[in-house]
């Protein structure tokens, strides 16, 4: 049953609980019962004066930062102009028994049109002029029609698809940190970190909303960002996880305006809470820099996925800038398996597509045309592997990536569970691709650069 309330000066009637659908201009018991049982469903009295101004007035006063809005007869337009005006206020929105004239600003959130048969082709004329509308006749059950639009996504893109593209841009990586209410630390890995302003000096980092410490950083005085440096790769996996014990595992003092800092970071940030906005399944938190530090150390890097160290490239400059002959190779697999050539200098041996290892230095573009004459379509990813061999002192640098048989040629496919180690060059490549089998068996690649020693590699992190 509706309970009628009011708050700061709007009355209301409003049952249910979840997403916010506000009913403009009356509707239907059935409908708001209808809709109640799976949205928190708000019905205003809207009275004299600017309908747009009192509809975002009552969202402020209930603490609301978008919701849908059904607009029910003449109410249909206002619900189009709360959409044109704010439209981050507004996640969907349906025109109930009416057909409204627009020609003010684009209306991007999508917007479902349901009207009788006198004003189908008004309704196919206006969906066609929105950016996302679509118009449906008003027949059968038009509550279950309106219950499942607003439950829809609100993006037709694929998630991971989108998540992949948002991965293309490089960031750092960093730990977001606060003292709880209980006066316990908490603390959660993101990379979704900018500053914003220096006057005042203001930051912002986003917190999603299924997060378990949402409300606690949400509700906090204060937080903390920890600028990870390309050393503590482990501590970044570490405050990915659900582990309990995270703060047990890690060095960390309280900062001076009381949040956790991290030890060894690159960079940190003590902040006090300057604001904090809803924005669709995340929260974004606006924090005040009460204090900060940085040091020398290079950052941690993420990209499509991967960790990144600074370490690892300059190294690899380092080695191809070097005077002693550079070996450029690559690890690629094809389907799942590693990606051989014949060695010619060996009798029924293989070796991985390198270039540099006869004659003079490799280069980049040199293992590209080897891998173009060779009929291999590749992709080279990031570095894997950086090294100098002291007996030969030959510089070794090595990528992965994905490779496309566009000829078969003289290419050799073995599984990874089957790779002729006998049949490999030396313990150098045997070491190194036996770290990349284990490292591909749980998704997660660490980089290395250094001596190699007896079949090891250093590991930067």
């Amino acid at each position: 049953m509706a309970e009628q309330r009011s708050t700061g000066g709007s009355r209301y009637s409003g049952s249910g609980e979840g997403e916010a659908a506000l009913l403009l201009g009356g509707g239907s018991a059935h409908l708001r019962a209808g809709l109640a049982g799976a949205f928190r469903v708000i019905a205003p009295e809207l009275g004299a004066g600017d309908p747009v101004a009192q509809v975002l007035r009552l969202l402020d006063d209930l603490g609301i930062a978008s919701a849908n809005i059904i607009g029910h007869g003449a109410a249909a337009a206002v619900a189009l102009g709360v959409a044109a005006a704010h439209p981050h206020r507004v996640r969907r929105i349906v025109l109930l028994d009416a057909v409204p004239e627009h020609g003010g600003p684009p209306v991007l959130c999508p917007v479902l049109i349901i009207a009788g048969q006198v004003h189908g082709q008004e309704a196919e004329a206006l969906a066609r002029q929105l950016q996302r509308g679509r118009a449906a006749a008003a027949s059968g059950d038009v509550e279950a029609q309106i219950a499942a639009f607003l439950a829809e996504r609100l993006s037709t893109f694929d998630n991971r698809e989108l998540r992949s593209a948002f991965g293309s841009f490089m960031t750092g990586v960093t730990i977001v940190t606060t003292a709880g209410a209980d006066g316990q630390p908490r603390g959660f890995t993101a990379n979704s970190f900018t500053s914003v302003s220096l006057e005042p000096p203001l930051l912002m980092i986003c917190i999603g909303k299924q997060a378990a410490s949402m409300e606690t950083f949400r509700t906090a005085r204060g937080f903390a960002v920890n600028i990870l440096s390309e050393a503590q790769k482990d501590t970044s996996v570490l405050f990915a996880s659900r582990r309990p014990d995270k703060f047990e595992a890690t060095g960390w003092r309280a900062g001076p305006f009381g949040n956790p800092l991290i030890e060894g970071s690159a960079a940190w940030f003590d902040c006090a809470r300057y604001r904090a906005i809803d924005a669709g399944d995340h929260i974004i938190l606006l924090g005040h820099v009460e204090a900060f530090s940085y040091s020398d150390a290079n950052p941690l890097g993420y990209a499509r996925g991967h960790y990144i160290t600074l370490g690892l490239e300059q190294a690899a400059v380092n080695a191809a800038s070097s005077a002693s002959r550079t070996v450029v190779g690559a690890i690629l697999e094809n389907d799942n398996r590693l990606v051989l050539l014949p060695d010619p200098s060996r009798p029924s041996g293989l070796a991985l597509p390198e270039v540099g290892r006869h004659g003079h230095s490799g280069s980049a573009s040199q293992l590209h045309e080897l891998l173009q004459r060779e009929g291999l379509d590749a992709t080279l990813g990031f570095l894997f592997a950086v090294f100098e061999k002291p007996g030969t002192r030959e510089q070794c640098i090595y990528y992965r990536g994905e490779a496309l048989l566009h000829a078969r040629g003289r290419t050799v496919l073995a599984g990874f569970e089957d790779i002729p180690w006998d049949r490999l060059p030396d313990e150098a490549t045997r070491s190194m691709l036996r770290r990349y089998a284990a490292e591909r068996k749980i998704g997660r690649f660490n980089v290395y650069s250094g001596d190699h020693r007896q079949g090891t590699v250093k590991a930067v992190d």
